[in-house]
């Protein structure tokens, strides 16, 4: 950000009575925010990434819109977090594609074990599993099927660790949900 500190204080104001041209300055001047933000999501997708920068960018616009500088918060800090948030969110909306294929040899063992309640009970597992879409079933495929590790997960799908261990606690948080429904 280029702009010293009284250019910016007059640009607010300015920005706040109406000034188009100041609300353009800010969005212009905090513009390599979005793409350093942006930078650090680590995704493959040359679209994707294109998405991320647009949905950034409508969170900038959107906080020089809503940002009040009569409370004395940075600007860059408000911004960060609106901007951050809002490419989550979008990324999370974009991950529910296709539903989790369940191993064959599960649906097997769930059906021979009905000696008994637990056989049921793996079956319930089993089948919420299998209601999971996109990365959470992705990851909880990696995770669970496949036996890997959250940072060995978070490299091959160029993810931060966190992001892996987020749409794990979501992914745990809707089988629970869907096994509870069930019992009831």
């Amino acid at each position: 950000m280029s702009l010293e500190a009284e250019h910016e204080k007059k640009l607010w104001r300015l920005c706040s009575e109406g000034d188009m041209d100041a609300r353009e300055e800010l969005i212009v001047a905090y513009r390599p925010l979005v793409f350093w933000i942006a930078g650090k999501i680590h995704v493959t997708d040359s679209e994707l990434k294109q998405d991320i920068i647009q949905e950034g960018m409508l969170a900038l616009i959107n906080a020089v819109d809503k940002f009040e500088p009569e409370r004395e918060f940075k600007f860059s800090t408000y911004a960060y977090h609106k901007i951050h948030g809002q490419i989550i969110n979008m990324l999370e909306r974009s991950e529910k594609k296709a539903p989790l294929p369940v191993p064959d040899e599960w649906l097997q063992v769930a059906e021979d074990s009905n000696e008994d309640d637990s056989g049921e009970e793996w079956l319930d597992v089993v089948q919420s599993i299998s209601k999971l879409e996109g990365r959470e079933a992705e990851i909880v495929s990696a995770l669970f099927f496949e036996g890997k590790k959250p940072k060995e997960v978070a490299q091959e799908k160029k993810l931060d660790v966190s992001h892996v261990y987020r749409l794990r606690r979501t992914a745990i948080a809707k089988i629970r949900g869907w096994l509870c429904v069930s019992e009831a």
